[in-house]
């Protein structure tokens, strides 16, 4: 695998934000040249703010568009049916150990992430605890918040 792991439906997410991203550049130029006409560029706030946030949109166009050329899409269905083992696109019920309490992770890759639905990039603490184990076996995870034990209890 030479590039960064992405789903194409985190392809479709990226490329969505990209567009919507793309659509703001005019009216950002458009407010700059709107400024530039307004005389003494020292003292115009209007158009120092409307440079800062052009150079951040552009920026953030630019890591897009180097997340989009790094990515190397990825059947994630097919791969976590043949192996057995959790990879990326996998789908993991897990069992805390010490509350007993069950969750369900999604291992994703950029422009997926979803904290609330438990999409979680495959190189976060628990999405590298899990990769390649089985069903059945039991894990210490180091998190912010302490130390998590789990138990993998499905892989889809």
């Amino acid at each position: 695998m030479s590039g960064t792991p992405m789903s194409r439906e985190g392809q479709a997410r990226l490329k969505q934000t990209l567009e919507e991203l793309e659509a703001k550049g005019p009216r950002l130029r458009e407010a700059i040249r709107h400024a530039r006409e307004q005389g003494d560029l020292s003292e115009n706030a209007a158009y120092h703010a409307a440079r800062e946030e052009l150079a951040k949109l552009e920026a953030k166009i630019a890591q897009i568009q180097g997340q989009l050329a790094g990515a190397e899409i990825i059947d994630e269905k097919k791969i976590a049916a043949a192996s057995g083992r959790v990879v990326f696109g996998s789908s993991v019920k897990v069992t805390d150990l010490d509350s007993g309490r069950e969750d369900t992770y999604h291992l994703v890759g950029p422009g997926e992430v979803d904290v609330l639905e438990n999409r979680i990039l495959t190189t976060s603490p628990i999405g590298q605890a899990l990769i390649a184990r089985a069903v059945g076996e039991e894990i210490e995870v180091q998190v912010p918040r302490g130390k998590l034990h789990l138990r993998i209890e499905e892989i889809g």
